[in-house]
This record gives C-alpha cells, sequence and structure tokens, in this order.
C-alpha cells in the first residue's frame, strides 16, 4: 500500500527536499504551504509527480485552514512532518526583545504544529506508519546552549520540544510514535551559505531517522544523524 506522507513548509529549503526523496521512494505526498502556486520549483515537481504530489494552500497562522485539512486530506496518514517556521528577528540582545514578534514566532513555531497535528491527528492514528514529526532545532536545547543569545528561536523550540514531548506519553497508547528531530546547521535561506552541510544531506538523514522511529523512541530528541540530543 502506497505510504502517505503530508509535510508543512514545503515552498523552499528543508521541506522542499522532503517532497522531493519521499515522492523518489514512490511516496503519496501532500505539500502544504502559504501559496505553492508562487513558487516555480513547487509546480515543477507537481508536473513531474502527477498525482503522487498534492499541493495544499496553508497558512498555518489561520486556524480556519488548519481545521480544513482534514477534509482535504481525506485518506490515512502514516508520516505527518510539521515543518514550517521562521526565525524570526536576528540579532537581538536581552535588551532590545519586544512582544509582537515573539509571539509571531511562537505562534507559527509551537502552537501552529500542534494545531496541525490536533487536525490531523485521528487520519494519522488509522494508517500503517502511525508517526508525527516536529522538526526542531538543537537552539532550542538548553544543555547545548552556549553562547546565549537568540532568545525568540530558542524558546520556540525548546516551547516545541515539550509539546512533542508530552503528544509523545499521549499517543502512545494510540500506537503514534512522535519524533522531535533536528535536521542540523542546513544551507538554505535560513540556515545561511556557511552552514555545515546541504538539505539532501540533511533530509537523507532525518528519513532515515524517522524510518527507525518506533514507541520505543518516541518523545526522544534527535539529530539527523542519529544522535541524541541532550533537552
Amino acid at each position: 500500500m502506497e505510504r502517505v506522507v503530508v509535510v508543512t513548509g514545503v515552498s523552499r529549503g528543508l521541506g522542499l527536499e522532503l517532497c522531493k526523496q519521499y515522492l523518489s521512494e514512490g511516496a503519496k505526498v501532500y505539500g502544504c504551504c502559504r501559496s505553492p502556486e508562487q513558487s516555480q520549483q513547487l509546480l515543477e515537481l507537481k508536473h513531474s509527480a502527477g498525482y503522487q504530489f498534492e499541493l495544499v494552500p496553508l497558512d498555518i497562522t489561520q486556524p480556519g485552514m488548519i481545521q480544513n485539512l482534514q477534509y482535504v486530506i481525506e485518506e490515512p496518514i502514516d508520516i505527518l512532518i510539521n515543518n514550517a517556521g521562521i526565525y524570526g528577528p536576528s540579532g537581538l540582545s536581552y535588551d532590545q526583545l519586544t512582544v509582537d514578534p515573539w509571539m509571531e514566532v511562537l505562534r507559527v513555531n509551537t502552537v501552529a504544529p500542534m494545531m496541525v497535528t490536533q487536525a490531523l491527528v485521528e487520519k494519522v492514528a488509522e494508517s500503517h506508519d502511525k508517526k508525527i514529526i516536529m522538526m526542531s532545532s538543537k537552539m532550542g536545547s538548553m544543555g547545548d546552549n552556549q553562547k546565549g543569545g537568540c532568545y525568540i528561536y530558542r524558546s520556540a523550540k525548546a516551547a516545541l520540544n515539550a509539546v512533542g514531548k508530552s503528544l509523545a506519553i499521549d499517543l502512545a497508547d494510540r500506537g503514534i510514535s512522535v519524533g522531535i528531530l533536528n535536521p542540523g546547521w542546513v544551507q538554505t535561506d535560513m540556515g545561511g551559505s556557511s552552514a555545515l552541510i546541504d538539505s539532501e544531506t540533511s533530509i537523507r538523514g532525518i528519513r532515515k531517522v524517522i524510518e527507525q522511529l518506533s514507541l520505543k523512541s518516541s518523545g526522544h530528541f534527535i539529530s539527523y544523524d542519529g544522535s541524541l540530543i541532550t533537552w
């Protein structure tokens, strides 16, 4: 039976690469982003993949669009990957922070993945693989924080980790595994050109971690290379 994968934030970077790699292995992929018709790469991928790749308009800051997902995607979902996220303002010291940008990053990076999960969890429960992925970051690790700063992004990803950990506990009796994954420092618009690895390497590793994810490893904070990350 064809594996069904749903990915948010697919217009570029890691989300786009997730779609490419899962399509290459024969999965049915639903790619969600705000304006899929404006991404030439997505349109080209759709043209080559055909029915295997469905583009879904989704602004994860709009509750109505999130709730509508359960009607747009009618089949069981083997793997739900909450990938969409933003960095927010960068380079701010502790005395330069303001409320509104912080709330926006928390809304997109922490609250929205939970709302998407709420909307689609029944579809995940009906599937064979039963996996939910929260795309986090090593910057959400307090044990790994050696440089300070980055208050907004760090706090949003740390909060996402807490959400993923609780979901892993609460959904275990339904057979659903939850992965909290770090893609590494990747050469994307967010990661910059000086990052250590490219998108293809990161996602190849992420897919391997997802493949190995089970109820035993559910709720762990895992890097793309399979190593555990301290909270």
